[in-house]
């Protein structure tokens, strides 16, 4: 699964296309390497988004293409 469709499923970034420009903008990184949108996430993936003010870090558990909104925040673990 692309990095921004995953970022919008686990609803870690609400919606697609500022999932793109956040990558595009080059402030997310996986496993310490800066990403485009179209990376391929997979299972245990170290996930780091800068946001300005403050940093998301997070690990990767499940790549599930559809997941109901109480489930979203079970497809990753903060690390």
């Amino acid at each position: 699964m692309r990095i921004d469709k995953y970022l919008k499923v686990s609803r870690i970034i609400k919606r697609r296309t500022v999932a793109n420009e956040v990558c595009d903008a080059g402030k997310v990184m996986v496993n310490g390497k800066v990403v485009r949108a179209s990376y391929d996430v997979k299972v245990d993936d170290v996930i780091e988004i800068d946001f300005g003010a403050r940093a998301i870090k997070v690990k990767v558990v499940s790549t599930q293409e559809t997941v109901r909104k109480e489930d979203a925040a079970n497809m990753y673990t903060s690390v």
